[in-house]
């Protein structure tokens, strides 16, 4: 078996992927922390040819140089907008018809391998602050919720962790995957 070199795999060039078709999903961070986590987010975004950000509250935006250290260069490929506040980007989801869909523990979520991308829907799913998760005020205005099994000790997964394991699950049962 031999490691494939980077310039065998394929991958489009930045102009090519603005030009590309996406994933009919955005990623809404909720007041995330971490520029490391939003720098893992823009390169896992990159990755599944998600559609764009939106960077909300105290989330970091590029240009930034912790951002740039775990994106490594996708927060110049991958489209994002800034909102001041969760609900701003949540009310032009809205007028824009998205499925807003939190990544969240509440009553009546979806198992996560239950759920697949409805065909002609877009969607917002959107992620939670490190140590609150999605604020309750968004998840009250989401059309339903998404929730990660797990079986440890544990209640939680990191941001990034949450967002590939979501993505992934997301990019795997789409048309762009066949």
């Amino acid at each position: 078996m031999r490691k494939i070199e980077n310039n065998e795999l394929g991958r489009p060039t930045p102009q090519e992927f603005e030009l590309m078709e996406k994933l009919p999903v955005t990623v809404v961070l909720d007041n995330v922390r971490s520029l490391n986590n939003v720098g893992s987010v823009f390169r896992t975004c990159d990755a599944f040819a998600i559609e764009r950000i939106m960077l909300c509250g105290i989330t970091a935006t590029p240009p930034n140089k912790e951002i740039h250290k775990t994106a490594l260069g996708a927060e110049n490929t991958v489209a994002w907008e800034y909102f001041r506040t969760t609900k701003e980007a949540v009310d032009r989801l809205k007028t824009e018809r998205y499925i807003l869909t939190a990544v969240e523990q509440v009553e009546g979520a979806t198992m996560l391998h239950r759920f697949q991308l409805e065909p002609k829907q877009r969607y917002a799913l959107i992620f939670g602050n490190e140590v609150d998760g999605v604020a309750q005020d968004i998840v009250d205005l989401c059309d339903g919720a998404i929730e990660i099994p797990q079986v440890g000790t544990k209640h939680s997964l990191n941001i990034a962790v949450s967002v590939g394991a979501v993505l992934w699950q997301t990019f795997a049962t789409s048309p762009l995957n066949k």
